[in-house]
């Protein structure tokens, strides 16, 4: 039952028909693909013969056809500083597209972040930082704590060490060693 909800609906054109249609498609295409290739064929040709006339050398002497050579060398010389100053305003006009570009992505906000760094900062830093210096000032965590005495420890009497040496001689000394151990 659950393969019935799941299928496809039946389409409405069939498949000899669907490749007909396709393959009719890429034909005309391809004739159009053609067409538009002798066209630019066809008007680089028209556009060559406007600029450049036909050149006529039969029956010219070495002389003319030297100073022809000179003039057309002339001709490529200007053609090519004419290339270059177009080439360099190229460039130049996309090395500011680019700039444009990154400054309106900066703009935008999607600049890449880079990956932070681990700082080390004193707790009275951090505070500064995240409350600010008039809060930090008021704060004072050292007002809020419990103040704990210690208990001196109790220090024994310095005596005449020979009294004390005496006194634990004999058995009478060990024994009360033994019992203050225990």
């Amino acid at each position: 039952m659950n393969h019935l909800l799941f299928q496809k609906p039946k389409p409405k054109i069939s498949a000899s028909r669907r490749l007909f249609l396709k393959t009719k498609l890429l034909k005309k295409a391809m004739t159009m693909l053609e067409n538009d290739k002798q066209e630019k064929q066809a008007e680089r040709e028209r556009t060559l013969s406007e600029r450049v006339p036909a050149l006529q050398m039969s029956g010219m002497s070495t002389q003319e056809l030297q100073s022809l050579c000179k003039e057309l060398h002339h001709k490529i010389d200007v053609v090519d500083e004419e290339r270059y100053d177009i080439n360099s305003k190229v460039t130049k006009h996309d090395v500011e597209i680019r700039d444009l570009t990154q400054k309106i992505v900066e703009l935008k906000g999607k600049m890449k972040r880079p990956a932070l760094r681990r700082v080390r900062v004193s707790a009275d830093a951090m505070l500064g930082a995240l409350l600010g210096a008039k809060v930090k000032e008021s704060v004072d965590f050292k007002a809020n704590l419990k103040t704990v005495k210690k208990e001196e420890e109790k220090k024994e009497e310095v005596t005449d060490w020979r009294k004390n040496v005496d006194a634990m001689s004999g058995m009478e000394g060990r024994k009360k060693l033994f019992n203050a151990g225990q």
